[in-house]
């Protein structure tokens, strides 16, 4: 059995940055990341993006050139799973039989794109957006000539995907349990907006309606709706978010509930273990004292930095502050900070230039920035939020004062 000073669990982006801190932090041990993807460390949002429109080839996704790895003496094992961990051994059980020991642990495994679980899930040509392979099925579909879309979910991921088949000329409806788009990130000036957009540019909706199954024999025909209505499709693309990938962390006794949670040095309640990304649960001190989870390249990139400062011996606490993007048409949104708990928003601009930013505020305080196409208010608004800014709301939707003046 091999035994290494710090095995990292995941290859995306967090698993991917904190083998790289921790070697720009001087670290000198030995470093093992085991990935179930079997290519080697890649972006993930590109997938719906760029690499779904044909835009990007996936080479130029990867985090690193192959050879990097090998030059920094981080190990690589692709294509393998953890299936159980043994914290007073310190030793991980993989799928394919081996053990592999460790001294300290760095469980970066994302989560699980949310399957429909619906009659008629088992169905060919239903889809997801996690991975590259996914996208890859995806794209053997369309290059098969498939054109009628289904895409359930109206968060980032399923807007995006939608956006992108638009441009390449399929019919796409969009399925959302909930009354309007973005409903879970984002106010009602920045949803509506969104929804007039991708109905102008022909993507058909279907608010606060549930799918009820998916019609077909072997392979989706269609997707019926909890009011009985039928949307006749030859594929599905499902964009319900994810699953933390926790389970053998949980097993071994670590606390959490929805993922696995940390401290404000994403350490676990497991000794050596921790855990940063997607399935981290932590108090986010821009969360308004929440314990969330975030999805995010900039969460998982941060708390890697995190873990690596603190296995080097100079903890600090995760205090980053939140930012996300998402691409949808020639649209580019931008958001600094977290909108949860706001109790007022200000809209700066006017949306039908397509050039506007939603202000979050929570008692007076600026706490969150949505900026379309508007960069400059997605930069300086993020410094409002940071700084705990109170500017009042007349102040902010002045779109002849820049907002680095109103600190």
């Amino acid at each position: 059995m091999s035994r290494y000073d710090v095995v990292i669990v995941g290859t995306g982006h967090g698993g991917a940055q904190a083998a790289i801190a921790l070697r720009q932090q001087g670290f000198e041990g030995s470093i093992q990341m085991i990935g179930r993807d079997p290519s080697p460390p890649y972006e993930r949002p590109p997938l719906s993006k760029e690499y779904l429109a044909g835009e990007k080839p996936f080479e130029r996704l990867l985090i690193r050139p192959v050879q990097f790895w090998a030059d920094k003496q981080i190990g690589l094992t692709l294509g393998e799973s953890v299936t159980r961990i043994d914290p007073e051994a310190r030793e991980l059980h993989l799928a394919s039989g081996e053990q592999v020991g460790y001294v300290r642990l760095i469980w970066s495994g994302g989560g699980d794109a949310r399957r429909l679980s619906c009659p008629g899930s088992h169905l060919d040509g239903l889809h997801a957006v996690r991975d590259r392979r996914d996208v890859d099925r995806l794209l053997e579909d369309l290059q098969a000539g498939i054109r009628n879309f289904v895409v359930v979910g109206g968060g980032y991921i399923g807007l995006e995907a939608a956006s992108v088949l638009r441009k390449l000329g399929c019919s796409v409806t969009v399925v959302e349990t909930q009354d309007r788009l973005l409903s879970r990130v984002a106010g009602e000036d920045l949803s509506n907006f969104f929804a007039e957009e991708h109905q102008r540019q022909g993507v058909a909706l279907r608010l606060g309606a549930q799918v009820e199954r998916l019609e077909g024999e072997s392979r989706v025909e269609g997707v019926t709706l909890a009011s009985g209505e039928t949307i006749a499709c030859d594929a599905v693309v499902a964009g319900i978010g994810i699953v933390p990938s926790v389970g053998p962390l949980i097993a071994a006794g670590a606390a959490g509930a929805n993922g696995v949670d940390v401290s404000d040095t994403c350490h676990t309640s497991l000794e050596k273990v921790y855990a940063i990304g997607d399935c981290a649960a932590h108090a986010n001190p821009y969360a308004n004292g929440a314990v969330v989870r975030l999805e995010s390249v900039q969460n998982a990139h941060d708390m890697a930095n995190t873990v690596a400062k603190a296995i080097c011996g100079d903890p600090q606490p995760y205090d980053a502050m939140p930012w996300f993007w998402s691409n949808q048409y020639d649209l580019r949104l931008q958001t600094a900070g977290l909108s949860i708990g706001h109790d007022a928003t200000v809209l700066r601009g006017d949306p039908a230039e397509r050039s506007f930013s939603v202000i979050y505020l929570r008692d007076g305080i600026v706490i969150a920035v949505d900026a379309v196409n508007r960069t400059k208010d997605y930069a300086q608004g993020g410094k409002l939020v940071k700084a705990r800014a109170e500017v009042s709301p007349e102040l902010l939707a002045d779109t002849d004062v820049p907002l680095k003046e109103m600190r």
